[in-house]
Formats: C-alpha cells, structure tokens, sequence
C-alpha cells in the first residue's frame, strides 16, 4: 500500500507564529532573568525547521512552549493564526516526540502506534488502514508484529515518530530525539527524518545543539544565544553569511578577525597590516570610511598555506604551531604575525601546495569573497590594531 502523504489542508497564514514572547522562571525569591527574551518567529507550513544552540539558551523552553507545557510570561504563540496561549497541551494540533522514546514495552509496533487512536476511539478500521500506512512512511510496516526490545535504537526512534504522526497533527515537535543514538546510526536517521518529514508534508520543528544535524536536515535554522535569537535563515547562509560573532563561532569552526579599515574603494576596504600582509574586507553599508572599526569572518576551508606570499586579497603570515590529521582534512593552528592564531583545514585531496611541519612559516591567503563582515562599529580617533581570534 502506498504510503499515506497526510498533508494538511493549505494556509495562507504560517503554521507557527510566535510573537515577542518571553519566559521568566521564578527562583530564589526573584523574577530577574528571562530564559527566553523577546523572541520572534514565523515558521512556515510543511517547514522543516530547527532551533539550534548551546545548552541553557531556550531553545527547549521555546519548543514547550509551543507544545504547550509551559505558557510564555508574556507574547504571542499562533497555530494557524490562533492564539495557543492558555490553550491546554492536549487542546493544541501539535504532537511531541522526545529523546526517550517511551514505547510500551508489552505492546506490539502496531499496537504502540495505534494507542493513541484507541483512546481517542477512532473506528477499528481506520486504526488499522491509519497505522499500516504510517508504518509503510517509516519503513516499518514488516516489524509491526515486533515487541520495542526487538528492534534496534533507530527502529524505535521511528516506531515513536509514527506514533506521533498516525494521529495527524498540524506540526510535529522534536526534542533531540537522536541524542541517545551512536554517532553513525545517527547520521543515518538524520536522512530518514528528512525524508518522513517530506512524505508526510508537515511541519517539524526540532530542537538540537548539534550544528551538524541541523545543517543536515533544515530548511530553515534559528540560532538561539541567551535567550534571543541571533539569526534565523537557511543553512547554507547562517554558515557563509552569520549575522553575529556568536554564530560565526558556533556554527563550525571560524575565524574572527577586527582591523580599523585602512582605505575604502567602492564596495570593498583594506585593512593593512605592514610587510606585505593585508585583510580584504567586503562592505556593504556606503556609510564605512577609512578608520572605521570592522569585524569580519573567514572559515578554515577558505584559507589556502603557501610558503610565499600569494596575490590575493587577503593574506597573513604566521608560524604554524600545531598539525592535527583529521582524515578527510588536515587541520593546522597558525601562530600569526599580527599576534593570534587562527586555523586553516587543508583537504587531502592531493590539492594541497605545501605540506607544512610545525615550526614552518607560512602565508595564510584566501579570496574576497570569502571573508564576510560581522559588525561595525564607528571610527574612533585612536589606531586600534588587528586582531584575530579562531573558534
């Protein structure tokens, strides 16, 4: 039997729609720190979208909120254009699905997956017409005879997701769900997730802080720091273009370089650092003059090592300090001249120029376009000097 798509009716409006909410968590006699500040959010139907960030940044608080198990200090949470606020958890169009997978352990795949529809007295027919479709989208339909202790860690995680699914919801909400998983099996679930989430055609929106997963399966990513989302876009841009230093640094690994521009032309700026060493900065706020402060990023894997100095827009000498085999890639710590290090990821792909040894003196050299400013602040009538920091 072909699998059932369960797409939800069209809307104009987005799925899920939250609107400058706040969470304050009352301890210690003080209501004095918000764990969720002000956060604004529009997530489109059959959107696959996550909320990224390290532990502590409300990501998890956002995503029960949404659920309905904890209600907002203040704001909006729409569903569908409906207000959700003070709505109970099982009044909400929305199912859940957690780390732990909560399967009954005496009860067959089938009868696991049909257990909600059972409560909620749906005709025998429909139970059993429902469930074998939903075991066919999570390619389980030959386990449903299967008690949980017989299938593998992956195989339960999708017997929960099709528990949660075969009830129809307008979103499905997911707290990490992966985290037990080892690291292959992992990554393999990451493409069968995607894949579920664009049979079915509805909403996903998942939590996690690996930036990997969420890389891997989004459409969209919101990064959350404190409390407050610091961007919000798809993946391939929150990686090449993030809005903040905080992103630059979490989402992989980055190099953060600030410079007082030493001279503007056009839609680009320098900042010279002597003896042949220079930064190319892209600008794109006219408003930047010669003397401004910026803050730019540029990735590991944009840097090319030569042992000279090479004509590109931007280039550092430094003194490697560390050489690390990572397989795929070899990762070198540059000691640089301007007093920092940073960190450059070479393919072994037999691409590479040069092969340097710790203690060797390099040039660091990389394109324009591959650096991609930060922030800026006003010119100052000091001279500030570089700086460069990796993360």
């Amino acid at each position: 039997m072909a699998p059932d798509t369960l797409s939800p009716p069209p809307a104009a409006e987005p799925a899920i729609t939250l609107v400058d909410v706040v969470k304050y968590f009352d301890g210690a006699g003080a209501r004095d720190t918000a764990v969720v500040r002000g956060v604004d959010l529009s997530i489109g139907e059959g959107e696959f979208f996550s909320l990224l960030g390290p532990s502590g940044c409300g990501k998890t608080t956002t995503l029960r909120m949404i659920a309905g198990f904890e209600e907002p200090t203040s704001g909006q949470i729409l569903l569908h254009g409906r207000d959700m606020v003070g709505v109970p958890a099982n009044k909400r169009d929305i199912n859940m699905v957690f780390q732990s997978y909560a399967l009954f352990p005496h009860l067959s795949v089938a009868d696991n997956v049909a257990f909600g529809l059972r409560r909620k007295r749906v005709p025998k027919d429909e139970i059993r017409d429902r469930v074998e479709k939903i075991l066919h989208t999570v390619e389980l339909a030959d386990k449903a005879d299967r008690r949980p202790r017989q299938l593998s860690g992956g195989q339960q995680q999708r017997v929960a997701l099709a528990r949660a699914l075969v009830n129809r919801p307008r979103a499905l909400l997911l707290d990490e769900p992966l985290g037990a998983l080892d690291l292959k099996l992992r990554q393999s679930m990451q493409l069968e997730l995607k894949r579920i989430q664009r049979e079915v055609g509805i909403t996903f929106i998942y939590v996690t802080h690996d930036q990997a997963e969420a890389l891997t399966m989004s459409d969209r990513i919101a990064v959350m720091n404190n409390g407050l989302v610091e961007q919000v876009a798809p993946p391939r841009e929150v990686y090449e273009r993030p809005a903040t230093a905080f992103v630059a640094g979490f989402i992989g690994t980055s190099n953060l370089i600030g410079g007082r521009l030493t001279s503007v032309d056009g839609d680009g700026g320098t900042v010279d650092l002597g003896d042949g060493q220079r930064l190319a900065v892209p600008i794109e706020d006219k408003d930047h003059r010669a003397g401004a402060r910026v803050e730019m990023t540029v990735r590991p894997e944009k840097i090319t090592l030569t042992t000279g100095p090479a004509d590109t827009a931007s280039r550092v000498r430094g003194t490697v300090r560390e050489v690390v085999y990572l397989g795929t890639s070899t990762s070198y710590t540059v000691d640089t001249d301007a007093g920092v290090e940073m960190t450059v990821f070479q393919p072994n792909d037999g691409t590479a120029l040069v092969f340097p040894e710790r203690g060797d003196t390099v040039w660091l050299s990389w394109a324009a376009g591959h650096s991609y400013l930060l922030s800026t602040a006003p010119a100052a009538a000091d001279t500030a000097p570089v700086s460069l920091t990796s993360r």
